[in-house]
């Protein structure tokens, strides 16, 4: 009896031994295998918004056949006495090695006017960002698929920008590129990309026709002033070809922008953007150009409040972007026009989170193409809206 306890207890002992290594080994698998492949890092944001035009303007047609509500000609607030979802957005980001991904998802009427040629595409419309990485060494990355321009001071994600309703360079591009790029960096502060797409937002086209992409990228050691010189361009296109309602590829195209953000103080900082496109139109029988330049000025007197203020000034001389229905004339066409645009935001943060935007904006043009409630036309008009900015 003494024996066989001895063994039932040599026995017993040893499938717990044998347990806790077997315990053991599973933890050390699963250790490994979550060191070899990490978490997909989910983000996210919604916005919501109302806004209403003081003239109480009718809906309207431009000449290019889009209807305007509001006295609006910018993208993302194409909206008048409307409370409006702008976009719920959704992100995984992952990555393994030297290789990482991305995919960005949007939906709503502001991811809709972002990715406008996409509209015949649902499954692609949808689709703000989606790209592969291979960080080849230290200094070099290469990226395909499709992402957010480099170009200009504002971007799509509401939460990104301080505010809400944007400019008029942004909405005339470009919104974004599809294509293969390789990210450089020569110094701890200075780097530059470049890169080749298809034709400016366009996620699938037949059109051989590529566009190449560059930014140059600097600053200063401690972060407060940083540099953007930025390019898009194309050239050797026979004539011009109407690849999508709205959007025409000229023969030739070359665009160069200039971002400079500047940190002054702990509340105080200066934004400014330069963009100009020259083109060179077969239908115009001319070479023309448009652009544009803003300066924000942000104010942040406390944690949880903050000011800014933005004046645009846009000039599209022969037409190109903007082309309204001018009542003052007899033809009631435009030959192209200026304007200027001056934007006050609030932002009001509860937490870290959740950004409230109060916003009043003044936009006046060089000719009559904003619309009066009685149906004439006049030189200036103001809105006023409110946004609720949220991100996870």
């Amino acid at each position: 009896m003494r024996k066989l306890s001895i063994i039932a207890i040599a026995l017993a002992w040893f499938d717990i031994c044998y347990a806790q290594e077997a315990d053991s080994a599973k933890k050390i698998s699963a250790d490994r295998s979550v060191k070899s492949s990490p978490p997909v890092t989910i983000t996210g944001s919604v916005d919501a918004y109302y806004r209403y035009n003081f003239s109480s303007p009718k809906p309207f047609v431009d000449l290019r056949g889009v209807t305007h509500y509001g006295n609006n000609y910018t993208s993302f607030t194409n909206s008048q006495n409307s409370f409006e979802l702008g976009m719920a957005s959704l992100r995984g980001d992952h990555s393994f090695g030297k290789v990482s991904a991305t995919v960005d998802l949007g939906f709503g009427r502001r991811a809709e006017e972002f990715s406008y040629n996409d509209s015949s595409h649902p499954t692609l419309f949808a689709v703000k960002q989606a790209y592969i990485s291979y960080q080849a060494s230290s200094k070099i990355k290469f990226t395909i698929g499709k992402w957010g321009t480099h170009i200009g001071y504002e971007v799509l994600d509401a939460y990104s920008n301080r505010n809400y309703s944007i400019d008029y360079m942004f909405t005339f591009g470009p919104f974004f590129h599809t294509g293969l790029k390789a990210d450089v960096t020569l110094t701890g502060i200075t780097a530059f990309m470049i890169g080749i797409a298809n034709p400016t937002d366009f996620s699938t086209t037949s059109v051989s026709t590529k566009v190449l992409i560059a930014q140059f990228s600097t600053g200063t050691k401690n972060g407060k002033l940083k540099v953007f010189l930025n390019y898009q361009g194309y050239s050797g296109v026979s004539q011009d070809t109407m690849i999508a309602p709205g959007y025409t590829l000229y023969k030739d195209l070359n665009q160069i922008d200039l971002v400079v953000n500047a940190i002054m103080s702990n509340k105080f900082g200066v934004g400014f953007n330069y963009t100009q496109q020259f083109v060179s139109s077969s239908a115009l029988n001319k070479s023309t150009n448009w652009g544009g330049l803003a300066v924000y000025l942000n104010f942040d007197p406390t944690s949880t409040f903050g000011l800014t203020l933005r004046g645009e000034y846009f000039f599209d001389k022969d037409g190109i972007k903007i082309n309204p229905v001018d009542l003052s004339t007899t033809s009631g066409q435009t030959s192209g026009l200026n304007v200027f645009d001056l934007t006050l935001s609030g932002i009001f943060k509860a937490g870290s989170n959740l950004a409230i935007i109060p916003e009043i904006r003044l936009d006046e043009g060089s000719k009559n193409f904003f619309y009066k409630s009685d149906g004439t036309t006049t030189k200036s008009t103001v809105s006023g809206l409110m946004a609720v900015v949220y991100h996870f």
